[in-house]
């Protein structure tokens, strides 16, 4: 038996759930460069003695595919793999995705990323982080410092895709005539 696949969502949600998985692109970036070796700035401590190979550039390597893969199920929350399970997934292939299975995770994650997002700018030039002596100036200071800026969108981001795809399965779930009679029509 195969799981029916829903609405479509509209466009603007579509783009947002893309800029979404992109805002951990530049942070990523960042940190692929300086797991490779490139120079980043940082004069003195282990992120300036980082060397391809290390365990703090092995690190650096997956947290970024972790970062990037999680920001990227946000896709998920507008596609149709996001409400149907793909057929070659073995034992729930074809079948429908529990609304909650998708939301609650979502929620959680956007929730945790919103509190980072809000606390983590308001500590950026601490003296435990970039206001460490150690810690890049100049232009490498601007060019981690933009790198790591659209981090603060995620979480919100985020919510806006959940909340909408709760609101896209909740009303599939109640049928037509149970939305137009909550709508008052």
């Amino acid at each position: 038996m195969s799981a029916r696949i829903e609405q479509e969502p509209p466009r603007w949600v579509v783009r947002t759930a893309q800029a979404t998985a992109l805002t951990v692109l530049p942070s990523g970036l960042w940190r692929l460069a300086a797991a490779f070796g490139i120079d980043t700035g940082f004069s003195g401590g282990w992120l300036a003695d980082v060397r391809f190979g290390s365990w703090f550039s092995l690190y650096m390597i997956t947290l970024t595919l972790v970062a990037e893969g999680l920001a990227l199920l946000t896709i998920g929350l507008v596609r149709p793999w996001g409400q149907v399970f793909p057929n070659w997934l073995p034992l729930v292939g074809g079948r429908r995705v529990p609304t909650a299975a998708a939301v609650v995770p979502a929620t959680l994650g956007a929730s945790v990323l919103t509190v980072i997002g809000t606390l983590g700018p308001l500590g950026w030039n601490g003296p435990e982080n970039m206001g460490h002596p150690d810690s890049p100036d100049g232009v490498a200071y601007w060019v981690m410092s933009l790198c790591y800026l659209p981090l603060v969108a995620w979480g919100p981001l985020l919510f806006v895709v959940t909340g909408h795809y709760w609101l896209r399965r909740r009303r599939a779930s109640l049928g037509p005539a149970a939305v137009a009679a909550v709508a008052g029509a």
